[in-house]
């Protein structure tokens, strides 16, 4: 591991652009790649990653990835779905769920995840992954479910490399990961891990504005720093 010269990351965190920065010096070798996107999973992995963006001069984006939790009892997510008309199945649940129920579950997640990329980005296209090194930002990771989606999701789009970045995640959950993605940087895995929210000292609910307000400000910046 290239990173053992790194101090050890001091828990909490004092809130998610603090842990941003954080995550961006464990994601410092990406610098400089020309090809370089990192993208957010909303709400909350947004303010990361809008920091890490920021450090690695990188363009932003949002990847929406929306769980499908299980008719009356929506904690077991049967799959996800995520941006770009991707739908990944959970092949560890058996319960049995009729055709017309999983469609009503989809057809309702899909319609929200329009609505809040529609939110977030207002009319401007989603930036294209294909051939692209690709860091995929959240938070944290606790079961890692959401995160696993968003991977799948974004390798069917046919990024150069992919990468999973996390200030705080479960060692577990991490290691699980490096299944699907090429790297996986958790800045830190205290144990045991329960809750994201416990690993900082202030971690509010994130909201829409915030997301959108963030994504504009990083075009901002990079528009800046361009000329």
């Amino acid at each position: 591991m290239g990173a053992r010269h790194m101090k050890d990351v001091q828990l909490p965190l004092r809130d998610r652009r603090q842990a941003g920065r954080v995550l961006a010096e464990r994601l410092e070798h990406l610098r400089g790649d020309p090809n370089l996107l990192v993208l957010g999973v909303p709400r909350g992995g947004v303010a990361v990653a809008f920091e890490v963006a920021l450090a690695l001069q990188a363009p932003l984006d949002i990847f929406v990835v929306r769980k499908l939790g299980y008719p009356g009892h929506e904690e077991y997510a049967l799959g996800a779905i995520a941006s770009g008309g991707v739908r990944v199945m959970n092949p560890a649940v058996d319960v049995p769920v009729s055709p017309e129920d999983l469609a009503a579950v989809v057809a309702r997640e899909q319609d929200e995840l329009v609505r809040r990329e529609l939110l977030y980005r207002g009319s401007r296209p989603a930036i294209a992954i294909q051939g692209r090194t690709v860091v995929l930002v959240d938070d944290g990771l606790a079961t890692g479910s959401t995160m696993r989606a968003a991977v799948l999701a974004v390798r069917q789009q046919k990024p150069h490399r992919l990468v999973v970045g996390v200030p705080v995640g479960a060692e577990d959950t991490c290691a699980m990961l490096r299944r699907d993605a090429d790297e996986v940087i958790c800045a830190a895995m205290p144990s045991p891990f329960r809750a994201v929210g416990l690993w900082y000292q202030e971690f509010p609910q994130a909201s829409d504005e915030e997301v959108h307000q963030l994504l504009d400000e990083s075009r901002r910046l990079r528009a800046l720093s361009i000329h």
